[in-house]
């Protein structure tokens, strides 16, 4: 810090937006978004507090823009990872490459995703928010259509499928993210293929009943 920004704390030559958020991302991740507050980034950045309140007027903002964020990184990880299987992959393939690009944006973005489920946290009627979330739910909905088109499913409500498969994969994230998985001393990738196989057994198409 130069020390023309100390002996004035309003100015700040970064992109203070992007490093209040990148900041409070390490916070959450280290101990959790309870230790998150705007005094305590604008003292870590080396504003003023009353500095943060440009871009965010008060926490839930900030935590609101932290989940429209990863919602974004989210829908980008399920689009990625069932692309990458290229044209002749199955419904069922991409689904369950969209199933694994979920728990690994959340193995690779723990403070996001510690933030996007907690309500409480966020501005609930945030348009933004509440777009970013709809658009994530559509592409695993639209998922479960295509797998549905294969027989998986059969006869299901598609919405009901796609909690199913929300729960599952969530859950197994959280859980891991918690610690509670880890005790098992099995790695992440073996547990959540054994998992996930289980699902697309469960979904997967029978056989026509015998005449």
């Amino acid at each position: 810090m130069t020390a023309s920004r100390r002996a004035n704390p309003t100015y700040y030559g970064g992109d203070l937006r992007r490093d209040l958020l990148d900041t409070a991302l390490e916070l959450i991740d280290q101990e959790g978004p309870s230790a998150v507050s705007l005094r305590s980034l604008a003292r870590r950045l080396g504003v003023s507090h009353a500095a943060p309140a440009n871009h965010f007027p008060d926490k839930a903002a900030l935590f609101t823009a932290i989940a429209v964020e990863g919602f974004g990184l989210l829908a980008r990880a399920m689009k990625d990872g069932a692309g990458q299987l290229g044209p002749e992959a199955t419904a069922g393939q991409r689904f369950r490459a969209a199933g694994q690009a979920y728990t690994g944006f959340a193995l690779a973005h723990p403070a996001h995703f510690a933030v996007m489920w907690q309500r409480d946290l966020l501005h609930q009627d945030d348009p933004e928010l509440a777009a970013a979330g709809d658009t994530t739910f559509e592409l695993l909905l639209g998922s479960v259509r295509e797998i549905q088109s294969e027989g998986w499913a059969a006869g299901s409500d598609p919405q009901a499928v796609a909690y199913l498969a929300w729960s599952v994969v969530h859950g197994l994230a959280a859980l891991w993210l918690g610690g509670s998985l880890q005790r098992s001393q099995r790695p992440f990738d073996e547990i959540a293929g054994e998992v996930g196989a289980l699902l697309g057994g469960a979904l997967s198409p029978r056989p026509a009943p015998a005449t």
